[in-house]
């Protein structure tokens, strides 16, 4: 029987599964929202939201805690001076899942999790990331058009010589 048996493993590694775990909310503490599938969403909303807690406490105790979870110095100092005192009079809930439907691919559900209470994020449009493919598309079409061939003019000066050599011969 699965009795107290509430770990998820995503498919993980225990140490990928940590590292999935501390990028994830750091992202969410710059951005303040994250696209990610749903079941990665609601497995990082319980720690996220333990680090806002420790993060409204304030005091060094509670940063050193946080220190040891979010390793980025300055998204660290974000968490202290902005969202903790801006979730100050809230108690919990300071995350919101927005289910987004299913992913083309692998028709994975997606969602948004965001941290509540910053509205200007709900009128800015989600972007989809663009591919590496569409990248580097634009790369060669950029650097194809930035550098001569030299090689073809050579050719179509020897080509055009030669034709007026011919032409030149014939009349």
């Amino acid at each position: 029987m699965r009795h107290l048996y509430d770990n998820i493993r995503l498919g993980r590694t225990a140490e990928h599964r940590h590292a999935l775990l501390h990028n994830m909310s750091t992202s969410l503490f710059l951005h303040r929202r994250v696209i990610t599938t749903l079941t990665k969403a609601k497995y990082v909303r319980r720690f996220a939201e333990r680090m806002i807690t420790f993060a409204r406490k304030g005091d060094f105790s509670a940063r050193r805690h946080v220190s040891r979870f979010i390793l980025d110095r300055d998204v660290l100092k974000k968490l202290f001076n902005e969202l903790g005192p801006h979730f100050q009079h809230r108690n919990g809930g300071y995350t919101r899942i927005i289910h987004l439907g299913n992913r083309q691919g692998d028709n994975a559900p997606m969602a948004i999790l965001e941290l509540v209470g910053f509205d200007d994020l709900l009128i800015a449009p989600v972007e989809a990331p663009k591919t590496t493919e569409t990248k580097s598309r634009l790369k060669k079409s950029q650097k194809a058009a930035s550098t001569p061939n030299v090689k073809g003019e050579a050719k179509k000066t020897k080509k055009k010589a030669s034709d007026t050599a011919s032409s030149a011969k014939a009349g």
